[in-house]
C-alpha cells in the first residue's frame, strides 16, 4: 500500500511546539486540528511512502513507543479527512490492538470544521465574556493601583 498527501498547494500548515498541527484548506474552506500523534503521521507522509515507513518515521519524529497499529489509525484518520490518499486497503487492526500498544501515546485525533463554523465560534467567544464581576458574588477582590507614587 502506498500513502501520500493529497494535493497540498491550497493547504497552510501551522506547526505548534507540542507537535500538533493546524491545517487550513482554503479551497474547501476547512480547518483541521491534528493532535501531536496525528501531526507526526502527517509529517511522515511528506512523500510517497508505506505504512511501515510512516510508523518508523512517527517513532523517530514523535515517540519510540508508537506501534504500527497506531500509525495505521493515524493514517486512516488523515485519509477520512482527505488529507492523505492511499492505494490499496489497510490490514485489519482491531481497536483492542491499537489500545494495547498505546502506553503513554495519545490516540491520533483529527478534527475538522469549515472556516465559517470556526469564524462563528470565534465570534461567539468574543461576544460572551468568560467571567463577569457578578459571578464571584461577595468574594474579596484585589485592586491594582496605577499611581506613580507607590514605594516598595
Amino acid at each position: 500500500m502506498q500513502i501520500e498527501r493529497t494535493d497540498s498547494k491550497n493547504l497552510v500548515v501551522n506547526g505548534l511546539p507540542d507537535g500538533s498541527r493546524v491545517i487550513v484548506d482554503s479551497a474547501n474552506e476547512k480547518v483541521y486540528a491534528l493532535n501531536a500523534t496525528a501531526g507526526a503521521a502527517w509529517d511522515a507522509c511528506i512523500g510517497q511512502t508505506t505504512l511501515s515507513k510512516v510508523a518508523e518515521d512517527m517513532r523517530r519524529i514523535s515517540d519510540p513507543s508508537i506501534t504500527d497499529e497506531l500509525a495505521q489509525q493515524a493514517v486512516q484518520e488523515l485519509q477520512e479527512k482527505e488529507l492523505v490518499k492511499t492505494s490499496g486497503s489497510f490490514p485489519k487492526a482491531s481497536r483492542r490492538a491499537v489500545l494495547a500498544g498505546l502506553g503513554a501515546v495519545a490516540l491520533p485525533l483529527v478534527v475538522s470544521m469549515t472556516i465559517g463554523e470556526q469564524r462563528a465560534l470565534a465570534q461567539e467567544a468574543r461576544s460572551n465574556p468568560i467571567v463577569s464581576d457578578d459571578e464571584f458574588g461577595d468574594r474579596p477582590t484585589a485592586h491594582v493601583s496605577h499611581t506613580s507614587d507607590v514605594r516598595l
